[in-house]
């Protein structure tokens, strides 16, 4: 068995419900162990891990909020006999997902009493999980005194959006005073992929034009130029864009009205329709929100889950094309996220289909489509002009990366910051 380093990166994503964890070494981002603490609140609430050498262990534990669950965690990490660590203090950095830093924050940062105000500022933008997240934070604060605490924002790799892609068409002021406008998300997957797209292309990011689709349960679409977010699907909230697992995605603003007024429905009922009730789940009508078990019953002639993925592939492609036009160019696609990654059928529907998109220079080859595999790939045919990647994200690995990042030191000068 392999001895992990002394010193690594704690990666933590605290829900409203489960606390995930990846320890990584820092010298060679080597996964030491990976974890979740879930249902927490909830009967059956259990930790399953996994460590460096592949053993797997699930039990039940008695945790009631994130300050149990992280010192639960910490716990199975300094194991006498199956934790990975000798003691806490060889956790030189915490790194914490956090979704929404508004404006205020616009890359990751070191956690202070200022940056805990912030996202708490902005819990009315993210209120199930700013909250949560900020409880991980506190509880990583106690039980690692030592350790700095790092903070690498959803929103923060959208940043870079010009005003004419996050303004929306209503009253200046909405903007200026209450702070509407598009923000954007999956920004630690968008960022991520694209830097693994360049290094798969061997070609520079900043020469780079490239469309970014993360598309999982939840679902974005990323205009990346340069290495900067220019546009992005997703909005003020994470409601906009395609639709989803459970997320209608951008429709008429009207409808919401409508629904209040001719339906009867409560605003509260409306949030709850369009977050959980609509997308994939609403739309096939086979009481699954899963992309794999919408496709089985595609396969099978169902008519309403055939609908719904070919509503999907129209709305990526008019975000391809558009795209294109905002960059003035295209470069390459990635594919990413659990759809992107394994859904070989949605990627020939988009970049094939019954029209292809090789007026954009886009064509699929499938056989290098349909070849699975867990590595950066490309799936381009010979005469595209476009590079059509496949790329596994790891919002982990990037979260500890910039972690590393924000200390300000190299990964050999770590040891001595950490003593």
């Amino acid at each position: 068995m392999p001895t992990p380093p002394k010193l690594t990166v704690l990666v933590i994503n605290s829900g409203s419900s489960s606390v995930k964890f990846t320890l990584f070494g820092i010298e060679d981002e080597a996964v030491l162990s990976r974890g979740i603490v879930e249902r927490i609140g909830l009967e059956g609430t259990r930790i399953a891990t996994t460590s460096h050498s592949g053993e797997k262990s699930t039990r039940p534990v008695a945790v009631g909020d994130a300050r149990e669950a992280v010192a639960c965690i910490v716990e199975c990490l300094v194991d006498k006999d199956h934790g990975v660590l000798k003691s806490r203090r060889d956790v030189a950095a915490v790194g914490h997902r956090v979704v929404h830093g508004g404006e205020k924050i616009s890359a990751s940062v070191a956690i202070d009493d200022p940056v805990k105000k912030i996202i708490q500022e902005y819990v009315p933008l993210a209120p199930l999980h700013n909250p949560p997240n900020l409880a991980g934070i506190e509880a990583c604060e106690e039980s690692f005194p030592e350790s700095p605490q790092v903070a690498v924002f959803d929103t923060a790799f959208h940043a870079t959006l010009p005003e004419k892609a996050f303004l929306y068409g209503l009253p200046y002021e909405l903007y200026t005073e209450g702070k509407i406008r598009r923000y954007g998300f999956h920004g630690t997957s968008h960022c991520y992929v694209s830097q693994e797209a360049a290094r798969c292309l061997d070609r520079p990011l900043e020469d780079l034009k490239m469309i970014t689709c993360h598309l999982g349960n939840g679902c974005s679409i990323t205009a990346v130029d340069g290495g900067k977010s220019v546009d992005t699907s997703m909005g003020l909230t994470p409601l906009a864009g395609t639709i989803m697992g459970t997320r209608c995605g951008t429709i008429d603003p009207a409808i919401v009205m409508h629904l209040i007024q001719h339906k009867g429905l409560t605003v509260e009922q409306v949030n709850i329709l369009l977050n959980k009730k609509s997308g994939f789940l609403g739309m096939a009508g086979i009481g699954s929100s899963d992309v794999r078990d919408v496709l089985a019953a595609m396969e099978k002639g169902q008519a309403r889950p055939a609908a719904a993925v070919r509503v999907f592939v129209h709305q990526i492609r008019k975000y391809l094309g558009a795209y294109t036009a905002v960059m003035n160019g295209l470069d390459a696609v990635v594919f990413t996220g659990g759809v992107g990654e394994n859904a070989a059928v949605i990627r020939e529907m988009v970049c094939n289909g019954e029209r292809g998109l090789e007026i954009f220079g886009i064509r699929l080859d499938p056989e290098k489509n349909a070849s699975a595999g867990q590595m950066a790939r490309e799936i381009q045919a010979g005469h595209s002009q476009v590079a059509i990647l496949v790329i596994p994200t790891d919002e982990e690995k990037e979260i500890a990366r910039q972690t590393v990042a924000v200390l300000g030191l190299p990964h050999s000068c770590i040891n001595s910051m950490a003593k």
